[in-house]
């Protein structure tokens, strides 16, 4: 076996859909399986993917086991030279795995990697390459200087923003949301901590890996990550589990500095989940009040692109659902560019385009929106097979 891709899913089930088809299209010609490793979703999941994706190896939770034991289990279970964790509320293109794979193959040295992940608008995600969080970088990222001066060296270490984002390089930390590892490596780093029930494993796991001397690398390939619809970051959990696991990798990997330096740290993580608490409870008062809030996009323009048997059927849908909406049928040979061609898209100060997953390649989804990043138009995506329309903030069926 060449690959193991390992999914963790918790009440995702139409994005974990969404991206087991994305997955089906890029194993093609791979000798690779699929883990679904499931932490006791309470939607309809278990049931969806056993009936539609038989191939999946499904394990099922009676409890939500957290995202570092939930992956070990399937990684435990692999018998393939390379694993990936990879996020339910992703998609790749049809060429991703084969170019990854390739690409560990030439470089023998390399323990880790990850990809070039797109927001949904089409920018790149910073957080397609980090690097190491010394007490340093972490200090320049929470004060705003990597921010201010993201080419620097030494103040944009954290994103390492300073890097070419078209050309392979090396990096310090991978994300979690796609990381693919070499097997034999794990054999020395040891599996994912489970000391970290989210968050902060993809930091420390790859921290193991340059430190058993190996590399971590960064490949142009692209990826979608809605960012976070696997998980509720408006929670007050969130805000616990999250920072919790920033002191969880503190106390691993700088422990051992002065007590002079380990409290303004210690301090810095308090105020920052402080705040971040304020920030919620404020959100949740102006809701309350009747105030919109300042990240909802009021009465978006859907543009669906694609074939006419889609445009018929998202006609329909649009129609129910109340939706201010366009058709413009194509594929990617008669509009290889997509919406960018399309100059009759008009109104709405935000829009999403909808495209027809049959129409066009993941891949060459991806590239059409990497192409023009527009902060206020956004990705949304139609498969024949469920009927159903997704974007990042909602879900039509």
């Amino acid at each position: 076996m060449k690959l193991s891709i390992i999914i963790v899913n918790y009440n995702v089930r139409h994005y974990i859909t969404q991206c087991l088809y994305s997955v089906q299209r890029a194993i093609r010609g791979i000798d690779a399986d699929v883990y679904v490793v499931d932490n006791h979703s309470q939607d309809d999941s278990v049931d969806y993917i056993r009936k539609n994706f038989p191939d999946v190896k499904l394990i099922e939770s009676n409890h939500n086991l957290g995202f570092a034991k939930a992956n070990n289990i399937a990684i435990r279970r692999s018998t393939a030279e390379y694993v990936l964790m990879l996020n339910p509320d992703t998609i790749v293109g049809e060429n991703t795995f084969r170019e990854c794979i390739k690409f560990m193959d030439e470089h023998p040295q390399s323990g880790g990697l990850g990809v070039r992940m797109l927001k949904c608008d089409g920018g790149d995600a910073m957080e397609s390459r980090r690097g190491r969080p010394t007490p340093m970088t972490a200090f320049y990222k929470m004060c705003g200087l990597c921010a201010k001066f993201p080419k620097s060296h030494r103040f944009g270490k954290y994103y390492m923003s300073y890097l070419p984002w078209e050309t392979p390089q090396k990096i310090e930390v991978i994300s979690g949301a796609f990381c693919m590892m070499r097997k034999k490596t794990l054999d020395i780093t040891g599996l994912v901590d489970e000391d970290f029930f989210m968050y902060g494993e993809d930091i420390d796991m790859s921290c193991r890996i340059l430190d058993a001397g190996y590399d971590n690398w960064y490949l142009p390939t692209k990826i979608l990550h809605y960012k976070g619809e696997s998980t509720h970051k408006s929670s007050f959990r969130y805000v616990h589990v999250f920072y919790e696991a920033m002191l969880i990798y503190f106390r691993k990997h700088y422990g051992h500095i002065s007590f002079f330096i380990s409290i303004p740290i210690k301090l810095a993580i308090f105020v920052k989940a402080f705040f971040a608490l304020i920030e919620m409870q404020t959100d949740l008062i102006r809701k309350s009040l009747g105030f919109v809030s300042k990240n909802k996009r009021e009465n978006p323009l859907y543009v669906f692109v694609g074939r006419k048997e889609m445009l018929d059927k998202c006609r329909i849908l649009a129609s129910e659902k109340g939706l201010t909406s366009q058709f413009f049928e194509g594929d990617s040979t008669s509009l290889p560019h997509g919406h960018h061609q399309i100059k009759e898209i008009t109104g709405a100060k935000s829009k999403y385009i909808v495209y027809d997953t049959e129409a066009y390649s993941y891949e060459e989804i991806l590239n059409i929106f990497s192409e023009k990043p527009d902060h206020t138009t956004s990705i949304g995506l139609y498969h024949g097979s469920t009927n159903t329309i997704i974007t990042q903030n909602e879900i039509f069926e």
